[in-house]
């Protein structure tokens, strides 16, 4: 344990658990009892803040651990998040705004509710908010993995013959801190939060990639070490790669995995905003133009988000050593790091973790509140009974995931998350297309997602982790039948899912199957701040809104 590093460390962390608190305060409404306050923060958001918390929500802890140790690891298809982010916002340009106007128009919260309100259909709303909970908690256990990394590298954890409360004590503390100021402030704690975080992540990034490749050569001696290394490995290891017991190492995919990219970057770049969290930080925004802006602004992060995945390189030529790569960052940086520096990038991460997890625990108790609670417990919930209900559900939900983390194997929640991907994407037809027609039938869009969840995760089942036959989960990618060829398992199901849905739909329709009320009109769509029925920023001294 290095003094200074850990005393920097929890300086930042402290600094940051004061902000998470004093955000209570912050644009403070008189009444914090309802979604719209607690939840979506007043729907207020402007620009500035926007692309602080809808880049923290988007770039998490995880991200800044897993995608470097892919490249560590030697991943062929490592980089794949680097296109898929480039890709993601030319889609969400076009359908968010959309969204974004329908949803203030008659005050939807949650995607569930513009799916119900659009079909008239709760069964498939409930489908939709419940592939939203499914897929978010594995998230929010991933940013707890996150932070034990940190943890596990900075000597913050006990040694393994320690009772698992004493080694786990500082993740308890984190969880408690995280919990704590989630509930008291909702959505303007990480919005206010991700100032702080974003602001550590690019100092920390930016002097990464131009003071190590100094002390390591530069950029050409990086990648010829790198090369060197995977070389040796293939070599070494030949005999193992022909029988599939060890995955080949390569920095450009061969031909046989550039669909497995293709379909990674594309079916991710479909999927992301997809996710409740990701919504309920484009929900939260003042008006339209502030999507589109962050549209064209947050590409940035992209850029960094490359920077970053190259320090999966930076610490092979560095000659770190780790058996877990998703170290390999962080052990780069206290190998080569000064201490003080050192503390700083460890909390960077860290700090990276709290933003995206308290997003993710709101929206997976809005999801529940709406949508469940009151669609289906309690309909005359009152607004005040529900945000009462989402604040503890908010714990419940941060609850589960630390059960994830500490009851677990780490490979487990991983697998799940990348499963995760797989069943959010089932909602695509129902929201997306959604927002353009309502030609699919409501129940035909309902065994569309049934067929896509089951059939994505039956394949998700049947992959191998390398070099452990019999096990499951080892993957997102699948082979095509009769080929090498691998592609993203999320795209075969949703296609599944389009093919089911069309058919059914044509049929229903030939039978006269009844479908439904469309609460929406097509002026809805484009509506904006000022039309009749979408409201300013709300008052933050009005009385609560239902």
């Amino acid at each position: 344990m290095d003094a200074v590093a850990v005393s920097v460390f929890v300086f930042l962390f402290l600094l940051v658990t004061v902000l998470g608190f004093a955000a209570a305060r912050w644009r403070r409404a008189d009444d914090m009892g309802s979604l719209d306050e607690w939840g979506l923060g007043g729907r207020g958001f402007g620009s500035f803040i926007a692309w602080f918390l809808i880049g923290g929500d988007l770039y998490t802890a995880y991200t800044f651990v897993a995608v470097p140790a892919l490249m560590y690891a030697g991943s062929a298809v490592g980089f794949f998040a680097v296109p898929y982010t480039i890709v993601v916002y030319p889609i969400i340009f076009l359908f968010l705004p959309r969204l974004w106007s329908v949803s203030h128009r008659h005050g939807y919260v949650t995607p569930a509710d513009f799916v119900r309100g659009r079909y008239d259909s709760r069964p498939l709303a409930l489908a939709i908010a419940l592939t939203g909970i499914l897929a978010t908690m594995p998230y929010i256990a991933l940013q707890l993995v996150g932070i034990e990394v940190v943890l596990q590298v900075m000597g913050l954890q006990a040694g393994e013959d320690a009772s698992w409360i004493v080694q786990d004590a500082p993740l308890f503390l984190a969880f408690a801190v995280l919990a704590a100021y989630t509930y008291s402030s909702g959505l303007r704690a990480p919005a206010l939060i991700a100032f702080v975080k974003d602001a550590l992540i690019y100092v920390v990034i930016i002097v990464a990639v131009i003071y190590l490749p100094t002390k390591l050569g530069g950029w050409g001696a990086i990648f010829d070490a790198v090369g060197a290394s995977f070389d040796k490995f293939n070599k070494d290891n030949a005999d193992a790669i022909a029988t599939g017991a060890a995955a080949p190492k390569a920095i450009v995919p061969p031909a046989t995995a550039q669909w497995a990219y293709a379909s990674l970057a594309l079916g991710s770049a479909l999927a992301l905003f997809m996710y409740p969290h990701s919504v309920t930080g484009v929900l939260s925004t003042r008006d339209r133009s502030v999507i589109r802006r962050n549209a064209a602004l947050l590409p940035a992060y992209t850029f960094l988000l490359g920077l970053l995945a190259l320090l999966g390189f930076v610490a092979i030529a560095a000659g770190v050593q780790v058996s877990n790569g998703q170290q390999a960052v962080p052990q780069l940086f206290e190998n080569e790091f000064p201490s003080w520096f050192a503390g700083v990038g460890f909390a960077a991460i860290a700090i990276g973790a709290l933003v995206p997890a308290a997003i993710m625990s709101i929206a997976a108790a809005n999801l529940w509140t709406r949508n469940i609670y009151k669609a289906f417990l309690k309909p005359d919930a009152t607004a005040s009974e529900e945000a009462t209900q989402a604040k503890v559900v908010s714990l419940l939900v941060k609850v589960g995931a630390l059960v994830f983390v500490l009851g677990l194997p780490k490979e487990f929640a991983i697998n799940l998350q990348l499963l995760g991907g797989v069943w959010i994407l089932q909602t695509l037809p129902a929201l997306v297309v959604g927002l353009y027609t309502r030609w699919f039938d409501r129940w035909a869009l309902l065994a569309g997602w049934a067929v896509g969840m089951a059939w994505g995760t039956w394949l998700a089942y049947g992959v191998e982790v390398v070099g452990k036959p019999g096990s499951h989960f080892g993957g997102p990618l699948v082979a095509v039948p009769g080929t090498e060829t691998k592609v993203y398992i999320a795209v075969l199901a949703v296609i599944a899912n389009l093919v089911v849905t069309i058919v059914l739909t044509l049929l229903f329709r030939a039978v006269g199957v009844a479908g439904g009320e469309d609460e929406t009109r097509a002026e809805d769509y484009a509506a904006d701040v000022g039309d009749v029925g979408v409201e300013d920023e709300l008052d933050p001294h009005a009385p609560s809104h239902t």
